[in-house]
């Protein structure tokens, strides 16, 4: 009988172990210190993979326009609120953006690859060659240019980054460094295949020292075939600098004339000309 319960008892313990050893040849397998570079990167690839199909695989990557509205939040430089601007968004991929504030559109700022104008109560100017250069590096930041378009760049270098909890989520993290050292790290989240969050890392060559930029994803509704994330925040460096709240977003049937200086000397005849005028008109009365 003390041999048998003996016997048990090793037989237990034995079996403990090799499910120990298991749980640990397991965990070193996903460990992506431990993996080979192959072997990570095309995990790496499966993770985007089943990324881009939750998105909505073709519908996802087919979308070349996008006309987005709703609120943005926007914060001072101790994070405190400083106010809301309705405001729609309209994308031209990948380097053509329309952003129209408040509910009149008075504010408009179009950027177009290397050009740039600005709509408001003065008229329609030039933007500045830094506010375009910013402009471009953002377009190379960009998640959905980087999903789209940029993974089939040369020179862009994929990895496994682990698991982890993020925002109460189990996610998969995808670091992805392109040919210039943007640094991408992706966390998907292992039940639903959607982004959680993205945080993008550059050399500020200027200042000697690194930018960190962190996306948060939230709110994704289904639109037109297609997952959204309706709520978006956005920290520089640690610090919250807006957060969006979108109402509604529609794909690819965007007029191209929106994206033409035409169309914001057209809009400023329209919300901005009188107004202008009035003002010119009783400055000369008051001289």
């Amino acid at each position: 009988m003390r041999v048998r319960f003996a016997t048990r008892i090793v037989s237990a313990a034995f079996l403990t172990l090799l499910s120990g050893v298991a749980a640990s040849r397991s965990a070193r397998a996903q460990n992506p210190d431990s993996m080979m570079p192959e072997a990570s990167t095309a995990k790496a690839k499966q993770i985007l993979q089943t990324l881009i199909s939750a998105l909505g695989g073709p519908a996802y990557l087919e979308i070349r326009a996008s006309a987005c509205e709703g609120r943005l939040a926007r914060f001072g430089h101790n994070g405190e609120l400083t106010g809301y601007t309705n405001f729609k968004d309209y994308w031209r991929y990948p380097d053509t953006n329309r952003t129209d504030f408040s509910k009149k559109g008075v504010v408009i700022n179009l950027y177009s690859g290397d050009k740039g104008w600005t709509l408001d109560k003065g008229g329609v100017s030039e933007l500045s060659a830094s506010s375009i250069a910013d402009f471009q590096e953002q377009t190379k930041k960009d998640i959905n240019n980087l999903l789209r378009v940029r993974l089939k760049e040369p020179g862009m270098l994929l990895r496994y980054g682990g698991q982890d909890i993020v925002d109460l989520k189990t996610v998969d993290w995808v670091d992805i460094t392109d040919a210039e050292q943007r640094n991408f790290r992706l966390a998907v989240d292992r039940s639903s295949h959607l982004l959680v969050r993205a945080v993008i890392t550059t050399q500020d060559e200027q200042m000697q020292n690194r930018n960190v930029d962190t996306t948060i994803f939230t709110n994704f509704q289904l639109m037109e075939g297609v997952h959204t994330a309706l709520q978006i925040s956005v920290d520089h460096n640690g610090r919250r600098i807006n957060q969006v709240f979108f109402t509604s977003c529609k794909y690819n049937a965007v007029p191209d004339d929106l994206f033409t200086k035409a169309a914001l000397d057209k809009r400023f005849s329209e919300v901005g000309g009188k107004k202008y005028k009035d003002e010119k008109k009783k400055e000369k009365e008051d001289n």
